[in-house]
């Protein structure tokens, strides 16, 4: 069995970034899932329709990592019919060789839930918004409230809500560089592949 990294926490937490990484590092696929999640809010019409339609080529639209995109994809993501549908499309790119990491806000708790690596990447509501802000070229205070409403709509969902899987490794960035935040998500992975 290919071997999985799930990466789970908030926006702006740092999770794609060590994604990438990862997956850089050792030679594994990588998947943002949020961008399944942009790609229909972003596609409009009926959500549920378009999400059993996405294809891979879906994910390369330009637009997809705008503030509104974000937006879309929780509003979206809230829907159970949407989360099914976009589910065996996350678990079939989990199994292809050589590996792969995985990143979102339900990975290591429904997505993955054998997935030999969770990770649960935070940071202060703060420092993501700044992160954010910085990326985006917006106004930090302004990202911190949309920020912190979604979390609190991605968190309060019914369907697979924002939380850490009960044997994820914390991982917070707060006070890390780049740099040291990948170093020690590799040293994590590292030490579980033996």
């Amino acid at each position: 069995m290919p071997f999985t990294i799930a990466i789970d926490g908030p926006a702006a937490s740092g999770k794609g970034t060590i994604s990438r990484a990862i997956s850089a590092h050792f030679g594994f696929r990588h998947l943002d899932t949020g961008l399944l999640y942009r790609a229909i809010g972003a596609m409009g019409g009926d959500p549920i329709a378009a999400a059993r339609a996405l294809v891979p080529q879906d994910l390369d639209r330009p637009d997809l990592r705008t503030a509104e995109a974000g937006q879309a994809a929780s509003r979206v993501a809230v829907i159970p019919e949407v989360r099914a549908a976009l589910v065996d499309f996350q678990r079939r790119f989990a199994l292809e060789e050589p590996g792969a990491v995985l990143d979102g806000r339900d990975i290591g708790s429904v997505i993955c839930p054998d997935a030999r690596v969770k990770l649960y990447v935070i940071a202060s509501d703060e420092v993501r918004a700044a992160r954010r802000a910085a990326e985006l070229g917006a106004d930090p205070a302004q990202m911190l409230i949309e920020l912190q409403e979604r979390d609190r709509r991605d968190s309060e969902r019914a369907a697979a809500p924002l939380r850490p899987a009960p044997d994820a490794v914390m991982l917070d960035t707060s006070a890390l560089t780049i740099d040291q935040a990948v170093e020690r998500a590799i040293a994590e992975v590292a030490r579980a592949r033996g």
